[in-house]
């Protein structure tokens, strides 16, 4: 984004897409079926109930975003785990308070799906500058009651683990399980029960100007959300602070908002 902001562009997209994967899919572009159809499979009868979304953005501090890391590698794990990054440590937090705000049942699964960028991953690796589509979704699950009855740094060592076994091997084999039989990714398959995280506090999107100054808000597009989806935004008070916006079915969302152990008060 810094770059297009350029009069000039300093960094020149790579616009070769064979050098990630030269293959040709045909894909099946008819309607979904109707998600809100009623039971007996009829589009046309009573559509089945959606509970209403809410969509908050929660500003984490510099602080805030320290205490939350500190507490999670306080007692790291004893299986080998590295120091947990700002977003492992952030995304078990979110997880976990999130989970506690669905009331789910002990047994019920829950999954944390992180959009990954793979240019570094595949073999050979691509450019920073590569323009395509090179996303996989890395999926971590377990069951709720695990989650809860552990310490924070139990889910942030199943994120680290989900997150480093996704190489250029698991890359490759996702893209022949896809190749095999194509279909175009909907909300439904970032996982049940889920918190799905998209963009990244790294990216600067806060001093990017494109003429007409620098934003005064940084928001996902309507059509981006979802139960469970997460975006983490650098936060527009600086240094190390971090914006989150969720969107969750609105019960949910009223008892996270008066968790004070997720709001860290600091």
């Amino acid at each position: 984004m810094g770059s297009w902001a350029q009069n000039s562009v300093t960094v020149p997209p790579f616009l070769e897409r064979t050098k990630a994967r030269n293959t040709r899919v045909k894909l099946d572009l008819s309607l979904p079926p109707n998600p809100h159809a009623s039971d007996d499979g009829d589009s046309n009868g009573d559509a089945k109930h959606v509970p209403p979304l809410r969509e908050r953005i929660f500003r984490f501090s510099e602080a805030a975003v320290g205490k939350i890391k500190s507490k999670v590698n306080a007692n790291p794990p004893s299986d080998g785990s590295k120091p947990f990054t700002t977003f492992q440590s952030l995304g078990a937090h979110v997880w976990r308070h999130v989970t506690l705000a669905r009331n789910l049942e002990r047994e019920d699964y829950t999954v944390f799906t992180v959009f990954a960028d793979c240019r570094k991953r595949v073999d050979p690796p691509m450019p920073e500058s590569y323009f395509g589509n090179l996303i996989q979704a890395i999926f971590t699950v377990t069951a709720a009651g695990l989650l809860l009855a552990n310490p924070p740094e139990f889910c942030a060592s199943t994120i680290q683990k989900a997150i480093a076994a996704h190489d250029a091997k698991a890359i490759d084999a996702r893209n022949t399980e896809w190749e095999s039989a194509p279909k175009i990714f909907q909300y439904k398959d970032a996982g049940v029960n889920c918190v799905a995280v998209g963009s990244s506090p790294r990216f600067k999107v806060y001093d990017v100007d494109f003429g007409w100054g620098k934003p005064e808000g940084v928001r996902s597009g309507s059509n981006n959300r979802f139960d469970g989806m997460v975006y983490l935004y650098q936060g527009k008070s600086g240094g190390g602070s971090i914006d989150v916006e969720i969107s969750l079915e609105a019960r949910a969302m009223e008892r996270l908002e008066k968790d004070k152990e997720f709001l860290v008060e600091v």
